[in-house]
C-alpha cells in the first residue's frame, strides 16, 4: 500500500489538472472583491466599507448556492464514475430547479428591501445609504449568477474544468475593467462610485451566463434536457434532500455565524469595519488554493467511490488530509508576506491601518485551520455524504464558543478590536483535533449511487 501521495503519479496528475483551473477560478472570483475594495478604497474609506458589508448579502446567497451545487456535485461525480449519464442529467435539472428559487428570492430582497439587510451589518447612516444603493443595482445580477454556477459545476464533473476557468476569467476581467470605468467615470462614463461597482457586477454576470449557455452546446458537454426539467424521481430527490439537508444546515450555521463575525467587528466602528473588509479580501484570495484542492479532491474521490473502488478512495482521502496541512502552512506564509504591501497600499486612517496589520497576523494562524477543515470536511466528508458532522462541529465551535466570546468581548467587557477579532478566528483552529478524530472513523467512505 502506498503511504504518500507523492508516490502516486496518477493521483497527483488528476489532482493537479483539476486543482489548478478550479483554484484559479476561485482566485479570479475573489479578485472581484479585491478590485472593489482597492478601487473604492482609493476613492474613500466609507464606500469601501459599505460595499464590503453589502456584499455579505451575496456571501450568504453564495452559501445557499454552494449547498445546492455541492450536493449536486457529490451525487453527479459518483454517478459519473458509475457511468450513469441519464441520472447525471436529472441531477443537473434538479439543481437548476432549486437554484431558481434561490436566485429569485435574493433578487426580490436586494432590489426591493435592501435597508433591513444592511441594518444587520451596520447602524452607520452613511454606510447604510451607500450599501443600499449598491444592493439595488447588484440585486439584478443575483437573478443570473446561480444558473452560471450550475453550468460551472457540471463542467468540472465532466472534465471541462479548464473551460469553466476560462469563462470565469473572462467574467472577472470584464468586471474589473468595467469597475474602473463606472467607479471613476472613465471613457466618458459618469463617476458612479459604489453604484458603478454594482453595475459592473451585473454586466459581467450577463457575459458569464451567455457564454456558459453557448459553450454547453458543444460536443461532450453536459446540458440540461429541458424535456425532463420538471421530471421528478422520488429516490433521487430523496437522496438529494438527505445529503443536501445537512450540507445546507452546515452552510447556514457557518454563513450566519461568519456574517455575525463581520457584524460584530463592524459595530465597533468604521475603522474596524474598513480594516476587517480588507483582511477579508486577502483571506478570500488566499483561500482559493484551499477551495481548489477541496473541490478537485472531492470530484476525484467521488468518481472512485461511485465506481466502488473503496480501497483507492481511502488512500486518496488520507492523501488529501495530508495535503490540507501543507496548504494551510503555505497559506499562513502567504498572509504574512503580503501584509506590509497591503497595509501600505490602502488609503486608511492610522487607527484602521494598525487594526489591519494585527488582523492579518491573527488571520495567518487561522488559515491553517481553514485549509485543513475546508479540504477534509468539504472535500472528503461531503463527498461521502458525511455532512452531519460539519453541522454539529460548527454549532459547537462557532456558536457555543467563538460567537459568545466575541459578543461578550465587544459589547460587555469592551475588549480591544483585535482581541474581539481573535475570538472570531478560534473556531477553525480549535476544531482540527476533532476533525482528525472523525476522519479516522471513515464514515465518509461510502458509495451513494443506486442501481
Amino acid at each position: 500500500m502506498k503511504v504518500s501521495f507523492l508516490s502516486d503519479k496518477v493521483f497527483l496528475k488528476k489532482l493537479t489538472q483539476l486543482t489548478m483551473p478550479i483554484a484559479l477560478q476561485s482566485l479570479l472570483l475573489a479578485s472581484v472583491s479585491a478590485a472593489d475594495a482597492f478601487m473604492l478604497g482609493r476613492l474613500d474609506q466609507n464606500s469601501m466599507a459599505a460595499v464590503s458589508l453589502a456584499t455579505q448579502v451575496q456571501f450568504i446567497m453564495s452559501m445557499f448556492m454552494m449547498a445546492d451545487t455541492s450536493t449536486g456535485s457529490v451525487l453527479a461525480s459518483q454517478y459519473w464514475g458509475k457511468g450513469d449519464r441519464k441520472t447525471v442529467g436529472d441531477i443537473y435539472n434538479l439543481i437548476i430547479r432549486v437554484m431558481t428559487v434561490i436566485d429569485v428570492a435574493y433578487w426580490l430582497m436586494c432590489c426591493f428591501m435592501p435597508r433591513p439587510l444592511m441594518l444587520f451589518f451596520t447602524n452607520d447612516e452613511v454606510l447604510l445609504e451607500i450599501g443600499c444603493s449598491y444592493l439595488r443595482v447588484a440585486g439584478w445580477s443575483y437573478l443570473l449568477v446561480g444558473f452560471s454556477q450550475c453550468v460551472h459545476t457540471m463542467m468540472k464533473i465532466s472534465g471541462h474544468a479548464r473551460m469553466s476557468m476560462i469563462i470565469s476569467a473572462a467574467a472577472v476581467f470584464s468586471n474589473i475593467g468595467l469597475n474602473s470605468i463606472f467607479i471613476f467615470g472613465l471613457l466618458g462614463a459618469p463617476a458612479m462610485g459604489a453604484e458603478g461597482a454594482a453595475l459592473a457586477t451585473l454586466l459581467s454576470r450577463i457575459i458569464e451566463l451567455v457564454w456558459c449557455i453557448v459553450v454547453s452546446f458543444r460536443k461532450d458537454y453536459i446540458r440540461p434536457d429541458l424535456r425532463r426539467l420538471f421530471c421528478y424521481r422520488k429516490e433521487l430527490s430523496g437522496d438529494f434532500v438527505r445529503i443536501g439537508g445537512p450540507v445546507l444546515g452546515a452552510s447556514m450555521i457557518w454563513t450566519v455565524g461568519f456574517t455575525s463575525y463581520t457584524a460584530i467587528v463592524a459595530h465597533m466602528g468604521s475603522d474596524a469595519a474598513a480594516a476587517n473588509s480588507i483582511a477579508a479580501v486577502v483571506r478570500d484570495l488566499t483561500c482559493s488554493l484551499n477551495n481548489g484542492v477541496a473541490n478537485a479532491g472531492g470530484i476525484i474521490l467521488g468518481v472512485e467511490l461511485g465506481a466502488g473502488k473503496l480501497d483507492v478512495a481511502k488512500d486518496y482521502g488520507k492523501w488529501l488530509r495530508d495535503i490540507g496541512f501543507a496548504v494551510g502552512i503555505i497559506s499562513m506564509l502567504i498572509i504574512l508576506a503580503v501584509t506590509p504591501p497591503v497595509v501600505a497600499s490602502m488609503k486608511l486612517t492610522e487607527t484602521a491601518g494598525s487594526y489591519l496589520t494585527g488582523m492579518m497576523i491573527i488571520q495567518s494562524i487561522y488559515m491553517i485551520g481553514r485549509a485543513v477543515n475546508t479540504i477534509v470536511v468539504n472535500g472528503i466528508f461531503y463527498t461521502g455524504g458525511d455532512a452531519v458532522f460539519d453541522a454539529y462541529s460548527l454549532a459547537v465551535s462557532m456558536w457555543c464558543i467563538a460567537i459568545p466570546l466575541a459578543l461578550l468581548g465587544a459589547f460587555v467587557l469592551h475588549w480591544p478590536v483585535l482581541a474581539v477579532y481573535a475570538c472570531t478566528c478560534i473556531d477553525e483552529v480549535g476544531k482540527i483535533p476533532w476533525v482528525m478524530y472523525h476522519f479516522k472513523k471513515y464514515k465518509w467512505l461510502k458509495n451513494l449511487t443506486r442501481d
